[in-house]
């Protein structure tokens, strides 16, 4: 939080033309998230001192979960903390970043928050399905139950504040409501990805997809 203040602070005594900023998806519902509050937090003081600004804020990195959802698949199984019915917003980094940059000059988007996802929020037993399906085979969740998840994380934030916040984040992640509206994304960026795209472009990414090793396919979410 005080890194982001300060380079507020800075941002406002350079005057910069525009502040793009990587918030996070629904940061204004979640006081009790201190992670996500704090992105909140810094929007607002960008707002306050007048800095031309936009935020975007993405969901649930799908590539960066990949050391634990893509640990199981040479045995068909995809690995999954919490709930494999509740659905929430993911993203990749790749398509973030190219909103960001697209973002700096983009016109009509001063002071925004704009939610950046998928076409519609997806589930563990979503992923399970579209991954199966690049695959060619089945593949089923493997989870840890929200309940466990919640006593272990309880345990954990009283000891540590990290944890606290974590166990609140993943409790928040739980409540079905981490989920992006793309109208906007759609309107300043182009054809929102949707989720078997995603998943696709995410295994192909990883290597995890047959013959493709380390494949990086662009275009996702291009003007047409």
């Amino acid at each position: 939080m005080v890194g982001n203040r300060n380079l507020a602070e800075a941002a406002k005594g350079s005057g910069v033309r525009r502040f793009v900023f990587t918030g996070i998806l629904n940061s204004h519902q979640t006081p009790a998230v201190p992670h996500f509050w704090h992105k909140k937090l810094t929007e607002d003081r960008l707002e306050e001192l007048g800095v031309p600004f936009v935020s975007l804020r993405p969901g649930a990195f799908l590539d960066q979960m990949t050391p634990v959802l893509g640990r199981g698949l040479p045995k068909g199984r995809l690995w999954y903390a919490g709930s494999r019915e509740v659905r929430m917003s993911y993203v990749l980094s790749g398509d973030v970043a190219r909103y960001l940059a697209e973002a700096v000059d983009a016109p009509g988007i001063e002071g925004e928050r704009i939610d950046i996802g998928w076409e519609g929020p997806v589930s563990a037993n979503d992923l399970a399905r579209f991954t199966g399906g690049v695959l060619g085979r089945e593949v089923r969740v493997r989870s840890v139950p929200w309940w466990v998840l919640n006593f272990v994380l309880g345990v954990a934030g009283r000891l540590s504040g990290q944890a606290a916040d974590l166990h609140a984040m993943v409790g928040y992640f739980q409540s079905g409501r981490y989920v992006a509206d793309p109208e906007r994304q759609r309107e300043v960026f182009g054809a929102v990805p949707t989720a078997e795209e995603g998943v696709r472009r995410w295994l192909e990414g990883a290597g995890l997809a047959p013959g493709r090793p380390g494949t990086v396919v662009s275009g996702a979410g291009s003007r047409g």
